[in-house]
């Protein structure tokens, strides 16, 4: 496994000055870098080098960057961070359910981009050996057990998976219909409004004042965030 300061990342970005930019930074920060310029590019060295973490600016030419991140998603469970230039592409990147673990909006600072990767590549690690926690939230992938603190908290199948995809994407803000397609499947004919149902009963069990939440938000005409 893989430690985090030790990755190989692969970053694929059309403008050259900003790649070189980022190699150059993420290489000082003692991580091994493998460029592309292009999303054919990317796919064929994600294939050939099998990277630790993926950084893939949307717009690509050819093979842009949110086909290249569901490519890579059905092949393996690789991190990857979308580079997106217009704050209102976000709600696009994430409903689109493209597999992403997470997005920075340009223009970002690089060590909010470090701080970023060092995260995704903690919760692939978590992942990796079966293990997700949040604060004081512990799921356990391989047993279907969760706890909170020493307190273990029965789950229904819905609720365990609902809650494994929001602490997999830990700080990230999911849509209702981002989590309608990775937690219900794409056939889901229900209300979409199940997920705050699901929601409200995750807090009901997890929180301890569940209206004062200190796990799970609700980022208000977005949709839901695990902190």
């Amino acid at each position: 496994m893989t430690k985090p300061e030790s990755a190989r990342i692969l970053i694929v970005e059309d403008e050259q000055i900003l790649l070189d930019l980022l190699a150059q930074h993420l290489q000082k920060e003692g991580y091994a870098v493998i460029t592309a310029q292009s999303g054919e590019e990317g796919l064929e060295l994600a294939r050939s080098q099998h990277p630790d973490l993926c950084v893939l600016d949307v717009m690509l030419p050819g093979l842009d960057g949110l086909s290249l991140c569901r490519i890579l998603r059905r092949e393996s469970n690789v991190p990857i961070i979308l580079l997106t230039a217009r704050a209102s592409e976000i709600d696009r990147v994430i409903g689109l359910d493209t597999g992403a673990d997470d997005y920075v909006v340009k223009p970002f600072s690089l060590p909010e981009l470090t701080a970023r990767i060092r995260a995704a590549l903690r919760r692939s690690l978590q992942r990796n050996s079966g293990l997700l926690r949040v604060g004081d939230v512990m799921l356990d992938l391989m047993a279907h057990r969760v706890f909170v603190g020493e307190r273990e908290v029965k789950l229904t199948p819905k609720e365990f998976e609902l809650l494994a995809t929001l602490m997999r994407n830990r700080g990230v803000v999911l849509s209702r219909e981002a989590l309608i397609s990775q937690v219900w499947g794409y056939d889901f004919n229900g209300d979409i409004r199940t997920v705050d149902v699901h929601i409200r009963w995750l807090r009901e069990k997890l929180e301890e004042d569940p209206a004062n939440p200190k796990h799970l938000h609700t980022v208000r005409g977005v949709g839901y965030r695990m902190d």
